[in-house]
């Protein structure tokens, strides 16, 4: 009688120990796009037909914003330029940002957040040194310069994105 007790009391161990882990990961997979201070809801990301390219330009064109092409492929309007102090890629930046998908829905937001710049995604490897300390530039940037095909949290793959971007110090 003895070993049956003791087989029983295994196996609710087994299955205590199971329905902890399931917990778990229920609760770490929700916490993906959970809010944070620096950071909002995750919103919905548009679905288009349209390619990434022409997204953006519509985009562009129907909110009567100017803009530059860059020839990489990414798209800019320069708020504020900054002084002359300009980021390089293994530049120490401090920034303040907002994120938001084209249909202008905020994904992410941060403030006083500092980052090597070479770390950083693509686009903004790219359009940072476009500024100097003190300026502020708006990056339209396809997939290839953000995320990818693979995207991030709460960002779909291939996913267009616009970033405002101040630049607070250069080190």
């Amino acid at each position: 009688m003895s070993i049956f007790t003791l087989k029983s009391t295994k196996k609710a161990s087994f299955s205590s120990i199971l329905a902890i882990f399931a917990l778990f990961f229920i609760i770490y997979t929700q916490m993906g796009c959970s809010k944070s201070e620096n950071s909002t809801a995750c919103p919905v990301a548009p679905v288009s037909t349209k390619s990434e390219d022409e997204q953006i330009s519509t985009y562009l064109t129907t909110n009567n914003i100017s803009f530059i092409k860059d020839t990489k492929g990414f798209y800019y309007q320069i708020v504020k330029p900054g002084n002359t102090n300009k980021p390089n890629l293994s530049s120490l930046i401090t920034i303040d940002y907002i994120g938001t998908f084209l249909n202008k829905n905020e994904f992410e937001r941060a403030n006083n957040q500092t980052f090597n710049l070479g770390q950083l995604i693509y686009g903004w490897q790219f359009g940072l040194p476009l500024i100097g300390e003190g300026g502020e530039i708006n990056l339209f940037l396809p997939s290839s310069f953000a995320y990818g095909s693979t995207g991030s949290g709460c960002i779909p793959a291939s996913t267009p994105l616009i970033f405002n971007v101040k630049l607070t110090a250069v080190k």
